[in-house]
């Protein structure tokens, strides 16, 4: 198997399991199609303004899983065959598994942002890194309270960290992968924040939602 193969069904069997709408599945055992109602995204948000605390949790985990399962699948399967390209081919199974959390097709299309998909990716890919975004989107939201800020300066965060740890050398990949590996980084970024498109516009306006929780453990629009 060659390696454009193998990026081929890396991304084929993250976007296969990205489909998985957690959000989207636990509203309909709840009989609330999510889409319907708030941002109309699938996601763990919204899921959490919708439905409370608890969906929203169960949601972030189940999002959060499908691109560290889509990662191990892809590590299993390759690490013996390309071990100084299998880095590489996590992010090609973690950025399939984004794609299908956001682009699901039997949902026409119309997933989530794919942040909490996107967090699962960068735990996998390399713990440290995750926890400085941890750490950003804490202090943004508990200062701001814009739950879309925090995400947003958090695509920015991975991929400037994904940078400075490859050029230090810290990333386990062979040096021919590293440009690539550069350039997967950059569509990470560059969707989840081209997804907040609607919210960096009501971020300029002044007209963003604001994140805050009500008495019955619901976020509420502020």
């Amino acid at each position: 198997m060659n390696m454009i193969l193998a990026r081929v069904i890396c991304i084929a069997v993250g976007y296969c399991l990205g489909m998985f709408q957690t959000g989207y599945i636990y509203g309909k055992l709840h009989h609330v199609d999510i889409r319907q109602h708030g941002s109309g995204n699938a996601g763990a948000t919204n899921t959490l303004r919708t439905l409370g605390l608890k969906a929203g949790l169960i949601t972030f985990f189940g999002d959060l899983g499908k691109a560290i399962l889509s990662m191990l699948i892809a590590w299993l399967i390759f690490r013996e065959s390309y071990p100084q390209g299998v880095l590489l081919l996590e992010m090609y199974a973690g950025l399939g598994a984004v794609l299908g959390h956001n682009f699901p097709a039997y949902l026409k299309f119309k997933g989530g942002k794919g942040i909490a998909c996107t967090a699962g990716f960068i735990l996998a890919f390399y713990p440290p890194m995750a926890v400085l975004c941890l750490l950003l989107f804490i202090v943004v939201v508990a200062v701001t309270r814009y739950v879309s800020l925090g995400s947003i300066l958090v695509m920015i965060c991975f991929f400037v960290q994904l940078v400075v740890l490859g050029q230090l050398g810290y990333l386990r990949a062979g040096a021919n992968y590293i440009a690539e590996i550069y350039m997967v980084g950059a569509v990470f970024a560059v969707m989840g924040i081209w997804r907040h498109k609607a919210n960096i516009k009501r971020l300029l306006s002044g007209t963003e939602n604001k994140f805050s929780f009500n008495k019955s453990g619901n976020l509420e629009k502020k």
